[in-house]
């Protein structure tokens, strides 16, 4: 096959007659060849591809190739040796050299035929080595690119550790070697190409490889600053800066101005060389850098260095000077007219600084002729409080206002890595003040629990100095072991898991106090929460005791967040009862199909009512299963309308309203011995001190496997009612009362579905069969329990896996004050009615200030006010509420559990802070302060230069209030972290 192949490809027979003949020879490759066979024409078309005297030989080598490795992939490995490999790569082939870009090209194409094979990674050792020994021979930019590709398409073959870090190296001295073609400009696109390629993959090494990336930097300015005259470095390097992280300017500036192994004329060198990479089409941030370093030299008063590169550089930047004067004339911005006032005084001071250069000034002058001229003294002036040689600057006008926390005197939390789904959760839960106060009361000291990692984060959130904390050990205590780090997050999920961990650490914290002997009970009185902070720390209990706590032993969670639900099945035939009660720390609200059909992807199951302690479908799930859509229902990308057509009182209501269970979805009745008809009821049976509401807008999407968002504006009202099913009454029959169609999880029928109907006196059975203890439970009377919003975390995204979350949160103070009136009320088809949340609505609007209300995006916090929450979703329909707190209000008549002691479930003010929570603070804020007194002197030495920056005053009130990338509350641990697109 191999001889025919050959002979074929060198005759001179017409092209078309050759391509048919070749496209036999592939089609045989399906066929059984002998390893012989196989071998000859590997070798063959090795032959044609690197040595083709056209480009027709070259692609039947190419097509042939492929078609026989795809078929007898084991014999071209075995052609494909490590000795064959060493071959090309040190000796090349032929005529061709081993630096020849045509090797590489072969290397590649054959690795992408064997991407699947063992021999990849049987040859990844000795290509690692092979690719260090390649850029330590200084390659042409052509062969770096194609060496940059086959690296990038297998990560497997770069060098690894200390041989990584070495190739990192070495490549940035490549960089310097590479000639820049000026002859024609596709020669320069193609420079440009190739070397974007190579500056790329050195990027994805050191993302791959962090330890890399700060003597890759030592080695840039190793080569920029050298004095070597025979010696000058290619401007590629620039490519190199767009991929350093901007968060390292600080330390990298630093460590460079303050090196004293350093020298100025080293330092020089490296600035001027800096400057000329400005005009390189590739150099992003290269001028962020300059200033940074410029800034840096003055901070430590190295001006030589400063006045030797302007002197140097002076006519660099003058032919630049005309071009900018005209533009910011015709930006017409008040910005640019300012900026363009101090812009000509400088220039004047330039001029008479350094007179001399007429050629250089005249079209100048002309540009800036009908700006005001300062006088003599005016320029002196300037020139004597700007000049670098002076040492009499004081550092009294450099001393600027200390950054601290926002005006909102709250704390914000640096986003570690797309954390903001836990910022955005101890946020809500520092907002509850009644949580926050208990958490804060405990005496934890020397312990290493979840709770002391919240008590701490609680306290460093209400006492610290800085604008913002980084929850960094806590993140690394309370993340879930399936939460991937770095990656996007369900904040809903994160807090059952948070609130079930402190929850069972509590438990068992209490059963371990049960076998040990206990220390003597804490008193409760004001007098001895007064004297906690000055109390010895040994004399401390180590860990909070739910019994001396709270007599019914329940956990600081439990009596926070927990309440009780009631499931009662009645059978329909023989109307025997069956009821159950659990405890639940949340409630997930699934969407009524009836309501939001138009709005998004319809979720027609409604949320399961089985339920465990801290977790189960009643406390949430960010999902919920999608069942059928209905014919016609939009798509998530479809915008919601402006007003809510629902609202949390709606969800629910849907989430407590009876259910028929029937046909697939039959109750199995105990008494009947056989599957029935049935009635299924959920009530509250005991409210929680603070309300969780897990909104459920991502569903599954079973045709297109995936999880869609839905899009519905809810409104979210200040004030709401729960129904609480008081004890001793039994649970009504609601054959009375009209509901929509849908669906339901049964807690016996695991993923079966019941269906909601709509009973009529028409039904068989149904109302003729009514006992009259049944008539009378109908209209059993139900205590409506008052809660007001606390908190609400937002989600801004399209889908569940992009976004990003932020919080709203309200005042504790600002709602201490409300009491409510007790309601009750006959519990016909809603929880809530109509009047009364409206009216509720008003009450609460009322009482708003502009100061009760904060956002909480990661590192910011502003203030803002409830119309801002209430309207958010209108002005930007990708940001929909998710997560909504609410809190349990004192019902006039009825005993108060607010009090100055630790049983109760309040505490009327903040409890005194705890002496190693005040130790730590304030080491923290000492420090914190020191860094403010340098980077203030620093300040002041840079004043020199303030003037000559231009930064326009942007205003983005027009974006939405979140997002997870540099421009939305982004903050961020590593270079990785630059630009991120996800929670």
């Amino acid at each position: 096959m191999d001889k025919i192949l050959e002979a074929l490809v060198s005759s001179s027979h017409p092209l078309t007659v050759k391509r048919a003949i070749v496209k036999k020879v592939m089609e045989a490759a399906e066929k059984e060849v002998t390893e012989e066979q196989c071998q000859a024409l590997y070798h063959l078309t090795t032959r044609l591809i690197l040595l083709g005297e056209d480009a027709f030989q070259r692609q039947v080598g190419l097509q042939v190739q492929e078609a026989y490795a795809r078929y007898h992939r084991e014999e071209f490995a075995r052609f494909f040796s490590k000795e064959y490999v060493l071959g090309l790569l040190q000796q090349g082939y032929g005529s061709l050299d081993h630096r020849d870009p045509a090797i590489l090209d072969f290397l590649h194409g054959s690795l992408r035929l064997l991407i699947s094979c063992p021999a990849v990674l049987e040859l990844a050792p000795l290509l690692q080595t092979e690719v260090l020994r390649i850029i330590c021979e200084r390659p042409e930019p052509a062969t770096c690119a194609k060496l940059a590709t086959i690296l990038m398409d297998f990560p497997q073959c770069v060098p690894r550790e200390k041989a990584g870090v070495l190739f990192c190296q070495q490549l940035v001295r490549t960089f310097a070697y590479f000639n820049c073609p000026v002859t024609e400009e596709r020669e320069l696109r193609e420079y440009v190409t190739q070397v974007t390629r190579v500056s790329v993959m050195l990027q994805g090494i050191w993302k791959a490889e962090p330890a890399t990336l700060l003597p890759s930097l030592q080695e840039v300015f190793a080569v920029i600053s050298s004095t070597d005259p025979s010696f000058e470095p290619s401007i590629a390097l620039a490519s190199l800066v767009q991929h350093i992280p901007l968060q390292m300017i600080t330390v990298l500036i630093k460590s460079l101005t303050t090196d004293q192994n350093v020298k100025d004329a080293s330092m020089t060198q490296a600035l001027c060389r800096m400057i000329d990479w400005l005009s390189w089409p590739l150099a992003n941030h290269v001028d962020t850098w300059v200033i940074a370093l410029l800034k840096g030299l003055a901070a430590v008063q190295k001006f030589t260095i400063l006045i030797d590169v302007t002197l140097l550089k002076i006519e660099q930047m003058v032919p630049h000077i005309v071009p900018l004067v005209k533009s910011l004339k015709n930006d017409g911005l008040p910005n640019s007219k300012t900026f363009l006032l101090q812009f000509a005084e400088l220039i004047h001071c330039m001029m008479y600084q350094y007179s001399g250069f007429p050629d250089l000034y005249d079209s100048i002058l002309e540009s800036i002729k009908e700006l005001p001229k300062p006088n003599e003294e005016k320029i002196k002036f300037v020139l004597n409080q700007s000049a670098w040689t002076s040492q009499s600057n004081s550092f009294a006008s450099g001393l600027l206002k200390i950054t601290g926390k926002s005006e909102t005197g709250k704390t914000g939390l640096v986003n570690l890595g797309n954390t903001c789904y836990m910022n955005s959760i101890i946020q809500i839960l520092f907002m509850a003040t009644d949580f926050r106060r208990h958490v804060m009361s405990l005496h934890l000291n020397g312990s290493n629990t979840l709770m002391k990692k919240l008590q701490l984060l609680f306290a460093f959130l209400a006492h610290t100095q800085r604008a913002a904390y980084s929850p960094r050990s806590f993140l690394e205590g309370s993340r879930p072991p399936w939460f991937t780090a770095g990656s996007q997050q369900d904040c809903s999920e994160y807090l059952r898991f948070l609130l079930d961990r402190l929850h069972e650490e509590e438990k068992t914290l209490s059963a371990f106090q049960v076998t040990s002997p206990k220390p003597e009970p804490a008193t409760t009185s004001a007098e001895t929460l007064n004297n906690a902070v000055s109390q010895p720390v040994a004399d401390m209990p180590s860990h909070p005791d739910p019994v001396a706590a709270n007599g019914d032993g329940r956990t600081l969670v439990e009596r926070m967040f927990g309440g009780r639900l009631s499931t009662a099945i009645r059978c329909l035939q023989c109307h025997s009862l069956s009821e159950k009660e659990e405890p639940f720390t949340d409630l997930s609200l699934a969407f009524c199909p009836s309501m939001s059909k138009c709005h998004g992807p319809i979720d027609e199951h409604k949320s399961s009512s089985s339920v465990g302690p801290c977790q189960g479908a009643v406390n949430g799930g960010s999902e919920s299963s999608e069942g059928s859509v209905k014919e016609g229902a939009g798509t998530r990308m479809e915008k919601p309308v402006v007003e809510p057509t629902l609202s949390v009182p709606d969800l629910v209501d849907y989430f407590l309203a009876p259910e028929i269970l029937e046909n697939e979805n039959c109750y199995f009745c105990e008494r009947c011995a056989s599957l029935q008809r049935a009635e299924k009821v959920m009530r509250v049976v005991a409210a929680p001190e603070y309300l969780i509401l897990t909104l459920l807008r991502f569903s599954y999407d079973a045709t297109c496997h995936v999880r869609r968002k839905i899009l519905d504006n809810v409104g979210i009202p200040p004030h709401m009612s729960l129904p609480l099913r008081q004890p001793g009454i039994s649970v009504s029959s609601s054959s009375s009362t009209a509901v929509t169609s849908s669906s339901s999880d049964s807690p016996e029928s695991g993923e079966n579905l019941a269906k909601k109907l709509k009973p009529s006196q028409k039904e068989d059975g149904m109302t003729g069969n009514r006992t009259n203890s049944e008539s009378n439970d109908s209209d059993s009377e139900m205590l409506s329990v008052p809660y007001v919003l606390s908190s609400v975390v937002v989600h801004s995204g399209m889908s569940s896996e992009s976004g990003h979350y932020y919080s709203y949160g309200r005042n504790g103070s600002s709602t201490d004050g409300y009491v409510a009136h007790p309601s009750s009320k006959t519990l016909e088809s809603s929880s809530l009615s109509e009047s009364s949340t409206a009216s509720q609505e008003e009450m609460g609007c009322a009482d708003h200030k502009s100061t009760d209300w904060f956002l909480f995006n990661d590192s910011r916090v502003t203030f803002t006010n409830f119309e801002s929450l209430r309207n958010v979703t209108g002005r930007f329909p990708k940001d929909t509420a998710y997560v909504l707190i609410y809190r349990k209000q004192e019902v006039s008549g009825q005993p108060s559990n607010s009090g100055p002691v630790v049983n109760g479930s309040r505490l009327s003010g903040e409890p005194p802070l705890q002496k190693e929570l005040m130790d730590a603070i304030t080491k923290d804020n000492k420090l914190f302060l020191q860094e403010q007194e340098l980077n203030a002197r620093a300040r002041a030495l840079q004043a020199t230069s303030a003037s000559c920056s231009f930064r326009p005053n942007g205003s983005d009130d027009n974006e939405p209030p979140g997002s997870c990338g540099p421009s939305g509350g982004g903050g961020g641990g590593g270079f990785n972290t630059i630009s991120r697109l996800v929670f």
